[in-house]
């Protein structure tokens, strides 16, 4: 019995990771969408909400006020 819990557990992972793997995708998309300064590189790296924050001030020399409603535009209550 242990081991089908294992089974089912190890089947399960794969799916949740991939659908998890493909927002990100998405997610990344939508910000290279926004903000095409960005390399497929620096969009990888990014670690959170507010490293893209820091990120679009930077690229853009906008105020963080700004770069943050633009943020939270795109991300819509999503994280990276």
């Amino acid at each position: 019995m242990n081991n089908s819990t294992t089974s089912t557990a190890g089947s399960n992972a794969p799916s949740a990771n991939n659908d998890s793997t493909k927002s990100k995708q998405i997610l990344l998309k939508d910000i290279g969408a926004k903000w095409g300064k960005f390399s497929e590189q620096e969009l990888g790296a990014l670690k959170n909400n507010d490293d893209l924050v820091t990120q679009v001030v930077a690229k853009y020399s906008i105020e963080k006020a700004q770069a943050q409603r633009d943020v939270d535009s795109v991300m819509n209550g999503r994280q990276i």
